[in-house]
């Protein structure tokens, strides 16, 4: 016999970024509880793990998990080694190649860890904020990714054996970092508390990496004032 499955409750991988808020936003508009979680993988801008607190908190999440992993040990990514992060890059130098910015592994290694808490918690799906319009050319955010992840996960969990798929939900996947700003003002998603900066000044955002560039060309294009304060104004 199957578990019970509270099927209104999804896992959220939250980062503290304006596409995992804006996820949370439209899975509260589909009716679903949320069971936050954050990993902490020694990343260079930590800053994001204490605006996921504070997101979790302003978007009443049921439960937030702060999940530490230290990718840091494996290295290989200007985010989790002492490795420049590039900055001031065009559009087309941005979709040409992998950048240096990918971490090997990583959203494989957080959608396993966000399927075993679901399948711990009887959740029925878990919310990615994946998105292969406006991004940095990471294979780990393309819809085929997911898919066959969805697949080995019903292969390979106790839940999946038992015939309870659990299904992977990328509401940004197709969209613009306008069309995504948009949809946090419409939704009322604290904008103002998400960070985006792959290498953060202190309190500020750098302003010059491509996270950095990409939300400051989102919000231009939205007609919306972006409420980060950046090093490089």
């Amino acid at each position: 016999m199957a578990p019970f499955r509270k099927f209104n409750r999804a896992v959220l991988l939250a980062s503290g970024g304006l596409d995992s808020s804006v996820t949370a936003a439209l899975a509260h508009e589909a009716g679903h509880e949320l069971l936050w979680l954050t990993i902490d993988y020694g990343q260079r801008h930590a800053v994001e793990i204490d605006r996921a607190r504070q997101l979790a908190n302003a978007m009443q999440a049921v439960k937030h998990t702060v999940l530490a992993v230290d990718l840091r040990k494996l290295g290989g990514s200007a985010l989790t080694a002492e490795l420049p992060v590039p900055k001031d890059r065009s559009s087309g130098e941005r979709n040409r190649g992998i950048p240096i910015t990918y971490v090997p592994g990583r959203n494989l290694v957080f959608l396993s860890l966000a399927a075993a808490y679901a399948e711990a918690e009887g959740a029925s799906i878990i919310y990615f904020g994946a998105n292969v319009v406006d991004y940095s050319g990471y294979p780990d955010c393309r819809p085929e990714f997911i898919r066959a992840f969805e697949a080995a996960v019903a292969a390979g969990t106790k839940a999946g054996v038992e015939g309870t798929a659990l299904r992977v939900c990328a509401p940004l996947l197709d969209m613009t970092k306008a069309d995504i700003i948009l949809a946090g003002v419409r939704l009322g998603a604290p904008l103002h508390l998400t960070h985006s900066c792959y290498d953060p000044v202190g309190d500020l955002a750098c302003g010059g990496c491509d996270s950095c560039v990409i939300r400051r060309e989102g919000f231009a294009k939205a007609g919306v004032e972006d409420p980060t304060r950046y090093a490089v104004p």
